[in-house]
């Protein structure tokens, strides 16, 4: 902290408070919706089944293996979803920095990817969106992926109000365990005949 006599002490706070505001997201609504934007956030839900179906037709449009929905990544992908809602932003590091969260989860790094999404009051909506971007289509083109999780969360006193996320990934990799004994001979440690 600067000296309280530093010419550079209201620079200090002000810049504090800048950083401050800043993890704190968009400000909610302060009205309440409208009785017909309620009833179609209300009507927003998400079909496990129906998003492997649509996620799965794309992937064989374009010569590519399906995709199962995974647990693990389902319960990933909601946590991003409800921090996301929480934060009132769209981001990869609002439920924390994504390579954490995927070491956290015991994947995969190199073969896990995220799309995110916010407004999109349909996983078909959803899903549309991430094949217009390349950088999100090429996440659902992943041609390791296997599974997925995807989740949403609604708040209607937020920016987008329906929070979508989608975690991919490959298999993980096969750990090899190493044996308790020795890994070769050396001097005093052979074996005695």
């Amino acid at each position: 902290m600067p000296d309280p006599s530093s010419p550079m002490r209201p620079l200090f706070a002000a810049a504090l408070a800048l950083l401050a505001a800043g993890c704190a997201g968009e400000p909610r609504r302060a009205t309440p919706l409208d009785a017909r934007a309620t009833e179609r956030l209300a009507a927003v839900t998400l079909d496990p089944a129906e998003a492997t179906r649509i996620f799965n037709a794309y992937r064989t449009s374009q010569g590519l293996g399906p995709v199962r929905l995974d647990p693990a990544l389902t319960a990933m992908a909601q946590r991003q979803a409800d921090a996301m809602a929480r934060a009132n932003t769209l981001s990869h590091d609002a439920a924390g920095n994504f390579a954490a969260r995927v070491h956290a989860a015991g994947l995969d790094a190199a073969r896990a990817a995220e799309n995110l999404g916010g407004g999109y009051y349909s996983a078909e909506e959803a899903f549309a969106g991430w094949r217009t971007s390349s950088g999100h289509d090429a996440n659902l083109r992943m041609k390791e992926a296997t599974r997925f999780g995807i989740a949403l969360a609604k708040d209607p006193q937020t920016q987008y109000r329906a929070w979508w996320a989608l975690v991919v990934a490959g298999e993980p990799e096969k750990r090899v365990e190493m044996s308790a004994g020795p890994v070769g001979w050396f001097g005093s440690n052979r074996p005695t005949r």
